[in-house]
């Protein structure tokens, strides 16, 4: 047995033509490729996660400033609830005792990596896996990706970058919001990215708000 996973169901669809599977299962694709059953699942973007502070730690449970900073020595990964449905799915093809090759076919980019390495990590998966790296998804590109699949290996140092700054976001996310929440007495939602932006925007909306209009002139001359 074979098992392609994508990151989006519209992508599973597109393959599934190229490659010949036409029979519409529940979360899956299947038929027989060249003789080998063959099926092709999706994720649906992040199937994954990092567990929440209180799933790591039960010590984290509380939120207490004492145990600041929460600094995880083994990050626990966890199924999305809103698409833990899907993750079972994609769990139990991988666990497949007659699975013997995955072709990764998620996004060619750091993100793409990383939702499938994470679901790969979580459901305990042991198969060889290969990757499709293709940008564009005519039926040439995808038969010619198919042609061409490279070892997964290949893209281990993306995956660990995609994987670190998901965890920066956790440590700023988690420990920062904790702080601000109860330092300031109220609930508050820091992160490495929203909170730098949201000062941009605010910064922004001062400006307009304290905007006091001036008089100009605009030189004009005539030449001969």
């Amino acid at each position: 047995m074979k098992l392609i996973v994508t990151e989006k169901p519209s992508v599973a669809r597109d393959i599934a033509k190229v490659v010949g599977l036409t029979k519409k299962c529940n979360g899956f694709i299947s038929g027989s490729v060249n003789g080998e059953y063959t099926c092709i699942t999706w994720c649906i973007g992040h199937l994954v996660g990092i567990c929440d502070p209180g799933e790591m730690s039960s010590s984290w449970k509380s939120w207490d400033i004492k145990k600041l900073p929460m600094l995880p020595t083994v990050w626990k990964l966890k199924a999305l609830p809103n698409t833990r449905k899907q993750f079972k799915i994609v769990e139990k093809l991988m666990q497949d005792s007659k699975l013997k090759e995955i072709v990764c076919a998620t996004d060619a980019g750091r993100e793409g990596e990383l939702i499938f390495r994470l679901v790969y990590e979580l459901a305990k998966c042991k198969a060889k896996v290969r990757r499709l790296w293709i940008s564009s998804l005519t039926n040439e590109a995808i038969s010619e990706g198919l042609s061409s699949l490279k070892d997964s290996s290949h893209f281990d140092l993306l995956y660990k970058s995609a994987f670190s700054r998901a965890k920066a976001d956790w440590l700023v996310g988690m420990n920062f919001s904790r702080l601000y929440s109860i330092k300031l007495g109220s609930s508050y939602s820091v992160g490495r990215v929203q909170t730098p932006t949201l000062k941009l925007i605010v910064d922004r909306e001062l400006e307009i708000k304290q905007f006091v209009p001036r008089k100009y002139w605009v030189l004009k001359a005539k030449f001969s």
